[in-house]
């Protein structure tokens, strides 16, 4: 791992990667690479948890696809020299700002979007500049093998290495002084990697989780707002950080709500045939969602099997905070509703818990809408929608709290593999002797004159 990083810290010093050409030359390299072995992508995915090539292709390769083609369009804009004003105690002079890469960079991806969060943080740190050391989830073993293979196959090592392996080779590769650290997985894993970067105060960007709400309030467009929500739950079997993880519904509308969701669920045939469902990653996750489940509160579902990996969508009414579903993230097809009735009580509630990652609000109610809004802290999330926010890379994605540090999507993700350095550059035409010896009264007047501080 030592000699891995120290050959990319020498080929990151030649310099090489600071060269807007090279940067774009390997992207678009990425991009045939991926382009070329789509079959291989999809049958390796379909092997680890039946994912078909249609989500594949929508909810990951399209995605990196479109990072590549903005990166592409844009990395000259944003690796641009940043003029700024100079303020009058420095005239004449010019003010700027450099964007810089951090240098040697660790990407360690997470199992259930395996190639979109790899190679997306991976994309953004070859945009901005800098070497990379890709750690792919060792989980779905079939995409992370075939992940390293493209990669180790077709880019210099000194430049692009996939490292594969589980949590010892992880911590060897923490070990090392890396110049930025990007994590995508759990809170208690991210807590890992934040203590390993903090003893070579790396940076660190952190994209974690958390219990994220989706609120359904009096007034709202239940039909479509059933709709996206159940959609954006049960993709990828429910096994995506920002899907709605509980849901308060207002006591006026829950039964029509639980019958919208009733009828959404049966017109969605989720399947695996129907290649709009997937398995779940592995029997010990498959253990952790069958400890979640309340029999007494199963509304609809609640079968699966395990030796299949399969677990049926799955709703919970009567759930209340202190109910043992409520109290860890579920990442999987479990739904469990919330009645409420005074939206100052329940938001107190949403408060009193962690900050979650994403919040969605379906509701015609404007002011309802702002207040929650104001007042609860959350990583991004949608009005009328849920999960369709990562797909506008203007919006920055990132969580806060215990759900996550730093975001990236876009030029954000240039950002978070860059340093900006602020340079001012100063005429030897003057030179005021205000500053210099002796020091006066009349100079000092004439400093908080300037300093508009009279």
């Amino acid at each position: 791992m030592e000699q891995i990083v120290n050959k990319q810290r020498e080929f990151f010093n030649t310099n090489a990667t600071k060269d807007i050409y090279f940067r774009k030359k390997q992207l678009r390299k990425l991009k045939k690479l991926l382009k070329e072995n789509e079959e291989l992508l999809n049958k390796a995915i379909y092997k680890d948890f039946k994912k078909s090539s249609f989500c594949n292709y929508t909810s990951e390769l399209s995605i990196l696809y479109g990072d590549i083609d903005e990166a592409l369009k844009n990395v000259k804009k944003w690796s641009k020299h940043k003029k700024v004003r100079t303020n009058l105690l420095n005239i004449p002079a010019k003010s700027y700002i450099i964007p810089e890469p951090l240098g040697v960079s660790l990407v360690i991806g997470a199992w259930n979007y395996p190639y979109q969060l790899s190679f997306a943080p991976a994309i953004a740190a070859i945009t901005a500049g800098n070497t990379v050391v890709l750690k792919p989830s060792e989980l779905p073993i079939n995409t992370s093998n075939l992940i390293a293979k493209l990669i180790n196959e077709n880019f210099n090592p000194e430049f692009f290495k996939v490292v594969e392996g589980g949590v010892q080779e992880t911590k060897e590769l923490l070990d090392q002084n890396f110049d930025k650290v990007f994590f995508t997985g759990s809170g208690y894993v991210g807590k890992i990697v934040y203590q390993a970067a903090a003893k070579h105060l790396t940076p660190v960007t952190l994209e974690l989780g958390g219990k994220s709400p989706a609120f359904f309030t009096e007034k709202c467009d239940l039909k479509i707002g059933v709709k996206r929500m159940i959609w954006a739950k049960f993709l990828n079997a429910g096994q995506t950080c920002v899907a709605p993880d509980y849901i308060l519904v207002h006591k006026a509308i829950k039964e029509d709500f639980l019958k919208a969701v009733k009828d959404e669920i049966k017109n969605s045939h989720f399947a695996f045939e129907n290649d709009n469902y997937v398995q779940i990653i592995n029997e010990s996750n498959m253990h952790r969602l069958i400890a979640m489940l309340d029999a007494n509160k199963v509304y609809l579902g609640g079968n699966y099997d395990i030796k299949e990996r399969y677990f049926e969508p799955t709703i919970l009414t009567d759930v209340s905070f202190n109910d043992k579903i409520m109290q860890d993230e579920i990442f999987g097809p479990i739904l469990p509703v919330i009645e409420y009735d005074d939206i100052d009580e329940i938001i107190k509630n949403v408060k009193s818990r962690q900050k979650p990652l994403a919040l969605y609000v379906f509701t015609k109610e404007s002011k309802i809408k702002r207040k929650i809004l104001n007042e609860i802290s959350f990583g991004g999330g949608a009005i009328n929608d849920a999960i369709m926010h990562l797909t506008n890379t203007n919006l920055g994605f990132g969580g806060v709290g215990a759900s996550g540090m730093g975001n990236y999507h876009g030029e954000n993700g240039f950002r978070a593999f860059s340093h900006y350095k602020s340079i001012l550059d100063k005429s030897t035409l003057i030179e005021p002797n205000l500053k210099h010896h002796p020091r006066t009264d009349k100079k000092l007047r004439l400093i908080k004159m300037i300093l508009g501080q009279k």
